[in-house]
């Protein structure tokens, strides 16, 4: 059986307190969507809401008309008449995803009509948009809820509809109250009751327990799962689609279209669209998830991957990592080291351990380009030869004032000087930068990450670090520990000039 999936990031994930998209973000997400993940379907928004989502739906109809997606793109829209007909005409969307009661609490207290007044109004809207070339879905608002108190009223309603021409018939767990047993036990009576009919499951995540329904609705023969990117959706969330795509693959023998090697790329863009931070330790997702932080674990990695599960980092465009810290042992940093091309003799290699636990018991954040640094400074070696410097550095700042810096940097014996004015200190130090490097004709890393971490407690002369993530063909990151966050940034970035220096 082929499994499709419908992706609700643009309309079930921008109801997420706090995120909202601009048209330009909401058309590169179905492009990446359709694209590169390959999705099925693709829900990108509700009818009516505003004259900015109005406008982002004509854009991305218009793109999808062009690239062949049109009949994969769908709106919400609601029991109206032909408002949200109207509406979905004029932006250029031809499927319409319809709002209706999926309980007879709903139905009778929301809408205060009879289940018979509500399926009528339905069965006129399916007909108008008929009429219209728009084609219907039906989602049955609280249909967990209705399962559990009112099926009686959930099957009247599907008795009364499943002779129009509705393509599909949505089943939330619209406040995300199921647990696995119910799942299967629900999903199952429908789709057996009504065999002719096809069904989609749409889970919220208010137990923590979507992924887990997916799985029991899997089993229980629905063929469409709705999801959304990083889980992101009203209250709790939707299910992860990386979630659903993992166990799909790796726990039924189904066929799905999507090519779960860009889900890292395209959770990536969609945490710096949405502003909401990713959990490190995320399923899948989490910058975490491939990282090995006891030191058995590694060990057992070079002993016959002991360690390692189905879930191999690679499928999902991740690369497995050691981390560094308290519980680090001697494989951990030998995994780093290598990486770096470092060798260490059995003393050396017992002295840096030594010293990475000492670290990680004072909360220090240590990365693999800190090895280098940490070798030189303990075993007093050659480690790493530091050919850029800082001569000196100026920096002026003003209310309502743009900051201005001047720098002096030490190049292999040569010195160069440039100012730069930028949004910040920090931004105009990086522009003084580029400018001395643009003229020795250097390509400098492009900044992906800028995070800065400041323990608890209130002190003003707290140690500030700073951990920049940078990509020059390759990922690497550097770390900067000062009292002062700006002078964090810029250790950071001076051993990332002379990082780059090592690379051919």
């Amino acid at each position: 059986m082929r499994i499709t999936l419908l992706d609700t990031t643009l309309r079930d994930g921008e109801q997420m307190s706090g995120v909202s998209y601009t048209d330009e973000e909401k058309l590169s997400i179905a492009k990446m969507l359709l694209n590169d993940l390959k999705v099925d379907r693709l829900e990108i928004a509700s009818a009516k809401v505003s004259e900015g989502e109005f406008n982002a739906v004509k854009k991305i109809c218009a793109w999808a008309e062009k690239a062949g997606h049109i009949d994969k793109l769908e709106v919400l829209g609601f029991v109206d008449g032909d408002k949200s007909i109207n509406w979905l005409k004029d932006a250029g969307c031809k499927v319409l995803n319809l709002l209706a009661k999926g309980s007879l609490k709903h139905c009778k207290y929301q809408l205060r009509k009879t289940p018979e007044e509500h399926f009528t109004e339905i069965i006129d809207v399916v007909k108008r948009a008929n009429n219209n070339g728009i084609r219907v879905n039906i989602y049955l608002e609280d249909w967990s809820s209705g399962m559990r108190h009112s099926k009686d009223y959930v099957f009247q309603m599907l008795d009364t509809l499943k002779d129009t021409p509705i393509e599909r018939y949505m089943l939330p767990d619209t406040l995300g109250i199921m647990h696995p047993d119910e799942a299967f036990e629900f999903v199952k009576e429908t789709v057996e009751r009504y065999p002719e009919l096809k069904f989609d499951f749409h889970p919220h995540n208010d137990y923590d327990l979507a992924t887990a329904n997916v799985y029991a609705a899997l089993k229980a023969g629905i063929d469409c799962i709705h999801a959304t990117v990083n889980g992101l959706g009203e209250r709790a969330g939707n299910v992860p689609i990386s979630s659903v795509i993992a166990i799909i693959n790796d726990f039924f023998e189904h066929e799905i279209g999507v090519d779960e090697s860009k889900l890292n790329f395209v959770s990536r863009i969609v945490e710096t669209y949405s502003g909401i931070r990713i959990p490190s330790n995320k399923p899948l997702i989490g910058k975490n998830v491939f990282t090995q932080t006891a030191g058995i674990h590694a060990d057992g990695d070079n002993k016959k991957n002991l360690y390692f599960n189905d879930l191999l980092p690679e499928r999902f465009g991740r690369k497995r990592e050691y981390a560094l810290g308290k519980t680090s042992g001697k494989a951990n940093i030998k995994k780093n080291l290598e990486e770096l091309g470092i060798e260490l003799d059995d003393v050396g290699m017992k002295k840096v351990t030594a010293h990475i636990i000492e670290l990680g018991d004072k909360k220090e954040y240590v990365t693999k380009e800190d090895l280098p640094y940490i070798i030189a400074d303990i075993l007093r070696s050659k480690a790493i030869e530091e050919k850029v410097e800082v001569v000196n550095y100026n920096f002026t700042a003003g209310m309502g004032l743009r900051s201005v810096a001047s720098v002096k940097l030490k190049i292999e014996g040569n010195v160069y000087e440039a100012h730069s004015d930028g949004d910040g200190q920090y931004d105009a130090f990086m522009l003084a930068i580029k400018k001395i490097y643009k003229k020795l004709k250097i390509e400098l890393p492009v900044l992906i990450d800028y995070s800065v971490t400041i323990p608890p407690g209130g002190r003003t002369d707290a140690l500030c670090q700073c951990v920049i993530t940078w990509d020059l063909g390759k990922e690497f990151k550097t770390r900067g520990l000062d009292s002062d966050q700006t002078m964090a940034a810029i250790k950071a970035t001076i051993k990332m000039l002379n990082i780059i220096e090592t690379f051919e």
